[in-house]
């Protein structure tokens, strides 16, 4: 089942096993259950500790239940975690025989505060790179919280009952049978979401604080290397974001950051999380910014107010709140979003295997994913506005000999359609002739670039036509003492490495800024 590397590398993770704990296999005569019984048979031979047996009865066959000795911990994997998975088997393992997680304390506790029964259902597939967070978090859950039940199921494996919930984009978790979050969550994002006094506690703790020396708004690579280099200067440095990493989180494979040959974006921002950890930052994570509150006079204090009331102070501030894949804004987007509308080729492509679908964009982003999904699906309908494809000429020549892909230029997208809730197909106008057409399609893939994440700052700085943030040579916006870096800017080419260049150099040009204002508002 496993190669002799894999084996190997699970064997060591395997010794870490403190605790005995049981495999219980729910297995069927089918092919998939005995390739289950296969790698759980070869993982109970690795450790004395762990035992396996084929006598379990559940509604979902195959699968198996992770249950440490004298505990009631319910965690069940609906699925043959390998792939993208495979990680996540490893924690679970680990986690169920003792070896303590990597996860702040505080976090644990808050999990194990939660004094209500939960059931939680998780729908992945093992080539989706978002979905592995969200397994973990809700394995750790149900590891250490005994009111809490976690499955975790193979869309894939399970395909009747993905569609029966009309589940068209992973992952995404249900709570005691009904829909509870979609696309990738945290471990304190879900726990904040359950915890419905949260915000309000949060509001209060932050407004607390003492005004900040520099204070720094999103957690993306601008953010990240803002925060390090004001750190280094012995300043008091916040960070509130959204979601630490920022879009990072939900990119594939990163093979253009200098001196890192290959990673990945969950890898790479919780890198740049635990960089950042190294110095003394204060990070409040999960706090989205709604209002910029300029100082009232010279070399005063900028005030940020976050979505939860809280308003934290800064003798200067850096933006640095990247951006997010634009939408076509034609009517059915946002009704049909995760039902057959998706974002994420990677994620959801498996979901739509043997089913046609579409893909709107000529760019890189659009053409390889054009190309991933033809190995998967029926049939690729590529649409471009343009009158050609702007990608590469080795992307598109790869493209056009498939023999599943069909390339529509001049096209303008107008209307997503479908029945039942479901997208059917999609509409657009032939921008030469004129005429109205319609593309037959299970689901469409949008991959038409970025906006900025800035419009709560309208009529507060100045913005250039794209709603991008307008800044000097040294990060400096139209406000004194607030600069700005990264994907939210004019700054041109939206790389990661572009992005924490941006920001060290907005570091450094709010220091500068400090430097130099009288010394009763000096840092």
């Amino acid at each position: 089942m496993l190669d002799a590397a894999l084996k190997t590398q699970l064997q060591g993770y395997l010794d870490h096993v403190k605790l005995p704990f049981e495999i219980v296999a729910s297995l069927d005569k089918s092919a998939a259950s005995d390739e289950m019984r296969e790698l759980l048979e070869e993982i109970a031979g690795m450790n004395d500790k762990i035992s396996f047996r084929a006598d379990g009865v559940d509604t979902r066959t195959p699968s198996f239940l992770l249950r440490r000795s004298g505990t009631e911990q319910s965690l069940r994997f609906a699925a043959i975690p390998l792939g993208h998975e495979f990680t996540s088997l490893v924690l679970a393992l680990l986690w169920t025989g003792g070896h303590p997680p990597k996860v702040e304390q505080a976090q644990i506790d808050a999990v194990k505060a939660l004094d209500v029964d939960l059931d939680f259902e998780i729908y992945m597939s093992l080539t989706c790179h978002n979905c592995p967070d969200v397994v973990q978090a809700l394995s750790l859950m149900a590891i250490v919280n005994p009111r809490i039940r976690t499955t975790v199921i193979d869309g894939g494996l399970f395909q009747a009952e993905v569609e029966a919930r009309d589940i068209m984009a992973v992952p995404s978790v249900y709570l005691n049978g009904e829909h509870f979050v979609s696309g990738r969550v945290s471990l304190e994002e879900i726990v904040a979401k359950l915890d419905i006094g949260a915000a309000a506690r949060d509001a209060k703790k932050l407004s607390a604080e003492e005004p900040y020396d520099m204070l720094i708004i999103g957690g993306g690579p601008a953010g990240a290397a803002a925060a390090v280099y004001a750190a280094r200067k012995g300043i008091r440095t916040g960070v509130a974001a959204e979601r630490f990493g920022g879009q990072v989180n939900d990119t594939l494979g990163i093979e253009n950051y200098i001196s890192v040959s290959m990673t990945d974006g969950p890898k790479f921002a919780a890198a740049l999380e635990g960089h950042v950890k190294d110095y003394k930052v204060d990070i409040h994570n999960l706090q989205r910014a709604d209002k910029l509150i300029p100082a009232a006079q010279p070399g005063g204090l900028v005030e940020v107010e976050l979505s939860n009331g809280a308003r934290l102070k800064g003798k200067t501030v850096i933006l640095s709140t990247g951006a997010r894949w634009r939408n076509v804004g034609v009517p059915g987007e946002a009704e049909y979003k995760n039902k057959g509308v998706a974002y994420c080729p990677h994620c959801d492509g498996p979901l739509f295997k043997g089913k046609p679908v579409a893909v709107i964009g000529g760019g890189n982003s659009g053409v390889e994913a054009a190309i991933d999904l033809a190995g998967i699906v029926k049939h690729v309908t590529l649409i471009e506005f343009g009158a050609e494809l702007r990608a590469d000429a080795v992307l598109v020549n790869k493209l056009k000999s498939l023999p599943n892909v069909t390339i529509i230029v001049n096209a303008q997208t107008t209307e997503f359609t479908g029945t039942n809730g479901k997208l059917t197909g999609l509409n657009y106008t032939d921008r030469v002739s004129g005429e109205s057409k319609r593309v037959a399609v299970d689901g469409c893939f949008v991959q038409i670039g970025l906006v900025p994440n800035t419009e709560w700052l309208r009529g507060t700085l100045e913005l250039s036509k794209h709603g991008e943030i307008i800044v000097d040579p040294k990060g400096a916006t139209s406000l004194p003492g607030v600069f700005a870096a990264g994907d939210a800017t004019t700054v041109p080419f939206k790389q990661i490495v572009i992005a924490a260049g941006d920001g060290a150099k907005a570091a450094l040009g709010a220091f500068d800024y400090m430097m130099r204002q009288p010394a009763t508002t000096a840092a």
